[in-house]
């Protein structure tokens, strides 16, 4: 329970709000009241904001840099745990080198993380990552460091898996096609160009983490067949749905759609080539919404303009931006979205708040809940 006084109301109330758990209590005006929040002569407020402050730790000289916009939810909930946020002058290394300078916390979005940023940041104990993907950040410098990295993987794995659903449509039903060409006047696209169903076709998903699973979850709606192949993935976590095979060669052999559902990292890169496009179908389609290296994108190109595949859907591009200038982008069986599959307003709010919850978490000297490294500093 924390007293404070009818006239001093708005300013006391600014700092308990922010403390969870305590009741307020409203009395009459104090003796000698106060006129600042910081050096309130009464001793009443003065011993109750030190208790606060000692439970929760004194969140209020944190600092945390966020270079790029993010959703009102994230900057939010660190202003009502008491931080102050410092928005980022820019985007560019020189940029976020100039600003971390004196900031305890980075809340990253699309910047790498280079250890010339980390070198700049004498203060910083913690980046929380917004989303999931983690290959642009230094982690084995941070880590030798002492500086937590957190993310956020429950954000946005449903926009992701709703967006592969989408782009397996789109192919099936070469929309893009068809809504050019009706755009244009041509209503007989509808018996010049077929199309086909999902329903008893084959998906095969490489990679049956979180959104494989949600994939896999959603496309068992429309009555396909699904095929996986993981070899990280505990047994007990594969759906009673999902028939697993034992190598990628048998998945790319066996579907009429292979969708990509994994990390970048090296051991992945390049794992779709000009050897494993040739096993697949010359009816099937490839759709990646996970990252743009794991596909040669010129093998990718020569497969689509030979027929070896049928089209393909993609997110994610080795380069980003990508040069749109690039053949991959004048062909008609290729779908191409800008590497906006996480976009939606609700995965943009979670990713947001998530990775402000895995900052406060650390810097307020609890575990964070969504660790991607266990510094030993």
């Amino acid at each position: 329970k924390v007293i404070f006084f009818r006239e001093k109301q708005a300013i006391l109330s600014i700092f308990f709000r922010q403390c969870d758990g305590y009741e307020l209590v409203c009395c009459k005006k104090p003796a000698a009241p106060a006129d600042s929040l910081d050096f309130c002569p009464h001793k009443a407020y003065n011993e109750a904001k030190q208790t606060i402050l000692g439970r929760r730790g004194n969140t209020m000289a944190y600092k945390v840099l966020i270079p790029e916009e993010i959703a009102p939810e994230g900057k939010e909930y660190l202003r009502e745990k008491g931080y102050e946020i410092k928005m980022g002058s820019g985007l560019t290394e020189d940029d976020i080198v100039r600003d971390v300078a004196d900031c305890d916390a980075i809340l990253i979005r699309n910047q790498p993380l280079t250890r010339r940023i980390i070198d700049a940041a004498p203060k910083l104990k913690v980046v929380g990552r917004h989303g999931v993907g983690v290959d642009a950040l230094d982690i084995p410098y941070a880590t030798e460091k002492g500086i937590w990295i957190t993310n956020a993987p429950l954000s946005n794995y449903k926009a992701v898996a709703e967006h592969t659903l989408f782009l397996m449509l789109s192919c099936a039903k070469y929309i893009h096609v068809v809504d050019r060409e009706f755009h244009a006047g041509n209503f007989e696209i509808r018996n010049s160009l077929m199309t086909i169903e999902l329903e008893g076709k084959t998906l095969g998903l490489l990679g049956l983490g979180r959104i494989g699973r949600s994939v896999a979850e959603k496309a068992r709606v429309f009555g396909m067949n699904i095929v996986g192949y993981d070899p990280y993935l505990p047994q007990e976590l594969v759906p009673s749905y999902v028939k697993r095979l034992s190598t990628k060669e048998e998945v790319l052999r066996e579907a009429d759609f292979v969708s990509l559902h994994m990390p970048s990292t090296a051991e992945n890169r390049h794992l779709i080539g000009e050897k494993e496009l040739s096993l697949m179908k010359p009816t099937a389609f490839l759709i990646n919404t996970a990252r743009g290296g794991i596909v040669e994108e010129g093998a990718l190109t020569q497969a689509l303009k030979a027929g070896t595949i049928a089209g393909c859907a993609l997110d994610v591009f080795e380069q980003e931006p990508p040069d749109t200038t690039a053949e991959l982008f004048q062909l008609e069986n290729a779908i191409l979205t800008p590497h906006n599959a996480a976009h939606t307003w609700e995965s943009t709010a979670r990713m947001g708040l998530h990775a402000a919850q895995g900052i406060h978490e650390v810097l307020s000297g609890q575990e964070p809940t969504w660790p991607v490294n266990h510094p030993q500093k």
